[in-house]
């Protein structure tokens, strides 16, 4: 299968505390060549004034200063590289249970969840936190690295054990892509490089495995969204009569000559032309930035969609979700917050907490209604005016929005349409 080898894929790293994750990254980039000589050289010094023998990996993307001292990941830190055959984007997420929220932010773009198990310890109680996250997510491949093998005689068989113990509480999340590696990142043993201690394994290495994986299906081609940011009037030479609509296409494809709606206002037109700066294209698909302008002269502004009028979102004002609560303070009972959806800003309110979840035993709490930092519930949301909206499990980019305290201007929460 060819790779596009622009093509971009963005991965997250979950596991409990210690399990490597820091390390696995930091092996990815020292054995693919993507650091920077005066990152290396700050990191060895650092390594060697720690006492390490050789150079401690996970100082790569550990880079607050309370990460280093303490040597966990207490943030979310991205780091990116390339290779090839395709570019990356890391989100290092916290393993602790007071960063829910962190890893909620750095998981909701990703294409790849890499969780991680100590393969002394096998599946716990964070494992399946972070499958549970990814799964709400609705990350469309999960690979589990099974770390440390090296400090468990690189055994078949406690791999194997893992495996079916992952699987049997995975196969009530959802997840449509499941993979596993057996791994050393401190060694380097099937990140980069195939393992000589285990033979047995017959799978490709870490990075084999993301450079080669199939995401072009990830992307809803079928919808048709395209999210009106701002109205361009050039208004000089050659452009003199030039309106188009810039934004950038949430999923589908669009192309001169297609049929659109105009939503809120209902208004149809025929797609003129889809300009960028080198010039016009044939079509646009997401997650392209482009201008269209259209063959009709009708009333479009920033917060509106473009649509096939064929096949339109829903236009809804009151809606379930399920809310990640990200803020120190509580949610206040019928409090009005900004919502940000795609680029349509306007006023809501939390009309229900419904029932919020428990992210370690997934059951329902449905008597504490009172939304704290990092808790997960279902809510109903009301807006002032109707959002162009689909199922989050259809669509990442129309169905998810966050919540903005107006007051404080602070992002509160981070939902998923159902």
């Amino acid at each position: 299968m060819q790779i596009d080898n622009n093509q971009l894929l963005r991965f997250t790293t979950a596991g409990s505390v210690d399990d490597g994750k820091s390390t696995l990254i930091g092996r990815l980039l020292y054995d693919s060549k993507a650091i920077f000589e005066d990152q290396l050289e700050a990191v060895t010094t650092t390594s060697k004034r720690k006492g390490h023998k050789g150079i401690d990996l996970a100082l790569f993307t550990d880079g607050l200063r309370d990460e280093r001292e303490q040597g966990i990941t207490i943030d979310v830190a991205y780091r990116y590289f390339t290779t090839p055959k395709r570019k990356f984007i890391i989100a290092d997420t916290p393993g602790h249970i007071q960063y829910t929220r962190n890893m909620v932010t750095g998981a909701s773009t990703a294409n790849v969840a890499i969780i991680l198990i100590d393969a002394r310890h096998g599946v716990l109680e964070q494992t399946k936190r972070h499958a549970f996250i990814a799964s709400l997510l609705q990350i469309p491949h999960v690979i589990v690295c099974i770390n440390k093998m090296d400090l468990v005689n690189y055994s078949e068989e406690i791999y194997n054990k893992i495996n079916i113990q992952f699987e049997e509480f995975s196969s009530k999340l959802y997840a449509k892509d499941i993979r596993f590696i057996p791994i050393s990142a401190l060694d380097g043993d099937n990140v980069v490089n195939r393992s000589k201690h285990m033979d047995w394994y017959q799978g490709a290495p870490l990075l084999n495995t993301l450079e080669n994986l199939h995401i072009s299906s990830d992307i809803n081609k079928i919808d048709a969204r395209f999210p009106v940011q701002t109205v361009l009037r050039p208004q000089r030479d050659g452009f003199m009569d030039y309106r188009g609509y810039a934004g950038r296409v949430a999923s589908g494809i669009f192309r001169p000559g297609d049929k659109v709606t105009v939503m809120p206002s209902g208004f149809t037109a025929t797609i003129k032309s889809i300009d960028t700066y080198e010039g016009s294209l044939k079509e646009a698909y997401a997650p392209m930035s482009v201008s269209i302008s259209l063959e009709n002269d009708i009333d479009v502004s920033r917060g509106d969609m473009i649509v096939k009028t064929t096949n339109q979102p829903k236009a809804v004002q009151e809606f379930d979700t399920m809310l990640c609560w990200l803020n120190n303070n509580s949610a206040s009972p019928k409090a009005k917050y900004t919502i940000l959806h795609t680029s349509n800003e306007q006023k809501a309110m939390i009309k229900d907490v419904m029932y919020k979840i428990d992210i370690n035993t997934y059951r329902r709490e449905e008597k504490d209604k009172n939304l704290k930092m990092n808790d997960i519930a279902r809510v109903k949301i009301r807006t002032t005016r109707p959002l162009m909206v689909d199922e989050y499990r259809d669509n990442r980019v129309t169905g998810s929005f966050i919540l903005i305290d107006h007051t404080t201007h602070e992002t509160v929460a981070a939902g998923m349409i159902l």
